[in-house]
């Protein structure tokens, strides 16, 4: 059915015609706009980073001029923290080596955002960056170990965080799914993050198609992501550390999709939170009017070259037949003014909940859900979302309501019809 990627030093990967055509549009707008011109990935890059990394970023974007300086500008960086990482623990300062190894790993993952193929400068970045977050994780100041999970004779890449201090026993966990553009070293903060600091443990996952796992063949779609949640949900509850009776997943962006049809396949998981969401079937929007990079990059991660053969298959990327059949509590987080993906459609996908639910939409939020003064003032949505997934692990009951948060932060409540079924 369709033509797979091979490891190559040529150009191997996707061609659309969008791109062919307005690859001297996007640099155009990058040289106006800056790295930031489709989504603000500077900013997400930087977040979990922390402070300390501000002027690196600050940096990269004041170097990216057009798309194929954005690799270079984040190796350069990354090779620079790296640098200093380990000169500071050769002279025995391991938090600090600990933090630029962290942050080096996440700019290296960045580096390889723009290759959409598996040719020898992606594969030698993602090396670079296990490295690095390998040596992270023995330095860190909570236990984080890389986590593999068994799927379909190979194996799914993660990183498990357990909470600061933890001495022992069984505790909730949540399982991170990361967007398209997104990676798993950026699942969990460097400081305070907002699932460890509530005591709740997270297993950060590159599904089907994401990141690592495009780059070790297991490409994404409907079927694989069914197939995923079992086997993290599995790979978990053997887990000593894990309570299999609080597990939840908590997706972003194209991440919204994935855990959408993970949870609706796998029941064991307790909830489902979603932010910035990607669910109009057959994605039309985001692969046809928005930025022609994201077309391009997923079919790398749907592992397709021919464009007619990857129209066929983005059919198949729905919530439709999926969402029906979730019965654990869903939160749904969204941007009113979602260029990627219209409100409608996630308004759609939310009616068809058959269980608990809340949506909460943000007036005049675009698809990164942020930088509006609804966000600013109402409820901050990345807390929002940790705090009910708290409650949900801690048994607390879910109200099916809908809110709407204007830009004077004022949140306006509707209460909505929620019908249990039983099974699926």
């Amino acid at each position: 059915m369709d033509k797979r990627l091979q490891d190559s030093t040529g150009h191997t990967g996707p061609s659309t015609r969008r791109w062919r055509e307005q690859r001297w549009l996007v640099d155009n707008v990058i040289r106006s706009v800056g790295i930031d011109w489709d989504q603000p990935r500077s900013i997400n890059y930087n977040a979990p980073c922390g402070a300390e990394a501000n002027a690196d970023f600050a940096g990269i974007r004041d170097r990216v001029k057009k798309f194929a300086d954005i690799s270079p500008a984040f190796a350069t960086a990354a090779r620079r923290r790296e640098t200093k990482a380990r000169a500071a623990l050769a002279q025995g300062h391991r938090v600090t080596a600990s933090q630029n190894f962290f942050i080096a790993a996440v700019q290296y993952a960045a580096a390889q955002w723009s290759f959409d193929e598996n040719n020898t400068q992606n594969l030698a970045l993602n090396q670079r960056k296990r490295d690095c977050y390998t040596e992270y994780a023995a330095l860190a100041d909570h236990r984080v170990e890389a986590a593999w999970i068994p799927f379909q004779g190979r194996a799914l890449p993660g990183w498990l965080h357990l909470p600061p201090g933890y001495q022992g026993g069984q505790m909730p966990v949540v399982v991170v799914i990361p967007g398209m553009d997104s990676f798993k070293e950026a699942s969990v903060a460097l400081f305070g993050d907002r699932w460890l600091s509530r005591g709740i443990a997270v297993l950060s996952i590159e599904g089907p198609g994401q990141y690592e796992s495009a780059i070790l063949g297991i490409p994404v779609s409907a079927p694989n992501w069914m197939a995923a949640g079992t086997a993290i949900m599995d790979w978990l509850v053997a887990r000593p550390e894990i309570d299999p009776q609080r597990i939840a997943i908590a997706g972003q962006s194209f991440g919204s999709l994935f855990a959408t049809i993970a949870c609706a396949h796998e029941p064991r998981f307790r909830a489902c939170a979603v932010t910035a969401t990607c669910l109009e079937p057959g994605c039309h929007t985001i692969f046809e009017e928005a930025s022609p990079t994201f077309k391009q990059r997923f079919m790398y991660m749907a592992g397709f070259v021919d464009e007619a053969a990857f129209d066929g298959f983005r059919q198949t990327l729905t919530w439709q037949g999926h969402a029906e059949r979730i019965n654990a509590p869903y939160l749904c987080v969204a941007g009113e003014a979602d260029e990627l993906c219209p409100l409608t459609y996630t308004e759609q996908m939310f009616n068809t909940l058959p269980g608990p639910k809340h949506l909460v939409v943000y007036q005049d939020c675009r698809h990164s859900v942020g930088n509006v003064p609804a966000t600013h003032l109402g409820p901050s949505p990345g807390i929002l979302v940790a705090d009910w997934v708290s409650d949900r692990l801690a048994g607390r009951e879910c109200q099916s309501e809908r809110w709407f948060v204007e830009a004077n932060g004022q949140v306006q409540v509707t209460t909505v019809t929620s019908v249990r079924t039983v099974g699926g």
